[in-house]
């Protein structure tokens, strides 16, 4: 928090990943642009900072552009920290128009022939035009608070289906799951898996596998699905079961220097919210006590606590591997799942107000 307060004044842009420890920006958001103001609003609910929500606020008014944007799928990665969760905070219904404006945007992505929201590439051009990210299980919760808004069912039966497709093409019978699915986007036919992050095709990158877990869970939450539910918990014990004894999880669980391999700090991050989700979905208290070793092996290993240079929270985190784009750094996300993971374990009436529990 000490960090946090410090640093938040000066930045007047969307942190993207550090370089020598200092944050470097993406101007318009990119992909990652509500994990800063989402950051923000975590760290107002524990502290009850005024300044902190002066500056979160700030921060959700520049990506408001963002909304009325279809060229990629993240729309619930820049509104759903951001807009939703400042909606729940304040009641103030800006926040929540403009994250339903962020739904309808969304939804146009939707490929109704092959039941699947498209990830990447600008709309009408061929370039990944059938291509599915495990990512985009994190985008959907932002269609089930639509609905929950405007009593509109189209946002959250787009939600389900989309999952259903990703359950039905990425999960391998060991529970571990590809980066990417390609599909013919004009007959919705499967193509078959692929990747962009992780080591190869076949192989498990680990923070689509958090992705996974935590987005299942999820959407078993907003449905009631029983298949979502046991989908999550298929990927969880495939994860925990890959884990290195540190509890940190190696950037792919299939990397052919396997626990030797580096980190991937903000895949441990996302992982432990969704088991602690998990372990109240499921009734086993296995994936709390697993959560709380992985946030005990984060806090342990991967703090920047005792750097003076760093800008961050939480070191170690890894980008993208294989092009060696962003290696032992920090990662905007990696901060947000933290932080919410750490308020999930010790304010949980408070966190379940901010993020819909």
């Amino acid at each position: 928090m000490a960090k946090l307060k410090q640093v938040a004044p000066g930045i007047t842009s969307f942190p993207e990943i550090t370089r020598a420890e200092k944050w470097t920006y993406v101007a318009d958001g990119g992909w990652i642009g509500g994990f800063w103001p989402g950051t923000l609003w975590l760290a107002h609910l524990d502290s009850g900072d005024a300044q902190l929500r002066t500056l979160a606020e700030a921060a959700n008014d520049r990506l408001a552009p963002r909304r009325l944007d279809p060229r990629d799928h993240d729309l619930g990665f820049l509104f759903y920290p951001s807009w939703v969760t400042a909606y729940r905070l304040t009641g103030d219904t800006k926040w929540r128009d403009g994250a339903i404006d962020a739904a309808n945007t969304l939804i146009l992505r939707w490929n109704a022939t092959g039941k699947f929201i498209r990830a990447w590439g600008k709309l009408g051009t061929p370039g990944n035009a059938g291509r599915v990210i495990m990512d985009t299980m994190m985008n959907l919760d932002l269609l089930a608070f639509a609905t929950e808004q405007t009593g509109d069912r189209k946002f959250l039966d787009i939600a389900i289906a989309h999952a259903r497709t990703t359950q039905a093409n990425f999960l391998r019978p060991d529970g571990s799951t590809p980066h990417v699915f390609d599909f013919n986007p004009d007959t919705g036919a499967p193509i078959g898996q692929n990747t962009v992050q992780g080591y190869s095709p076949t192989s498990a990158w680990s923070r689509g596998q958090s992705w996974g877990i935590y987005g299942f869970t999820t959407m078993y939450r907003r449905t009631g699905l029983r298949e979502f539910r046991d989908t999550a918990r298929k990927m969880a014990d495939f994860a925990l079961n890959a884990l290195t004894p540190d509890h940190v999880p190696v950037w792919d669980y299939r990397s052919p220097l396997g626990a030797n391999d580096i980190k991937d700090s903000s895949a441990g991050a996302i992982m432990a919210c969704g088991l602690l989700d998990l372990a109240k979905a499921t009734g086993s208290d296995r994936y709390r006590e697993r959560a709380l070793k992985i946030l005990d092996g984060l806090v342990g290993t991967c703090l920047t606590k005792n750097s003076t240079r760093a800008e961050a929270i939480l070191a170690r985190g890894t980008r993208n591997r294989p092009s060696e784009d962003g290696v032992e750094v920090s990662l905007p996300y990696g901060d947000y799942y933290l932080y919410e993971a750490i308020l999930r374990v010790l304010k949980p009436t408070q966190i379940a107000k901010a993020i819909g529990l």
